[in-house]
């Protein structure tokens, strides 16, 4: 049976991490067969709000966006270095 961990903590107090939850519930006689992180695949996922978006001037496809993230860095901070 799975079990959330948010259910869980609403009946009694528990440690913050997963795998000591684990750990305590398996000394008292349960098993866990395993647990599971679905958020953890959105880490690195950033929420920004898109400011303009003009036509690019070369492409009938393509445009130019200006977005905000609520950081104070630029686009070209964010590329990959060579």
């Amino acid at each position: 049976m799975k079990v959330s961990l948010n259910w869980l903590r609403r009946h009694v107090d528990l440690p913050e991490n997963a795998e000591e939850v684990a750990k305590a519930l398996t000394s008292i006689g349960l098993e866990v067969e395993g647990t599971e992180e679905p958020g953890k695949v959105y880490e690195k996922l950033v929420v920004a709000k898109v400011l303009t978006c003009e036509a690019h001037p070369d492409s009938d496809h393509l445009h130019i966006t200006t977005v905000n993230d609520g950081k104070d860095c630029g686009a070209a901070d964010q590329r990959p270095s060579k």
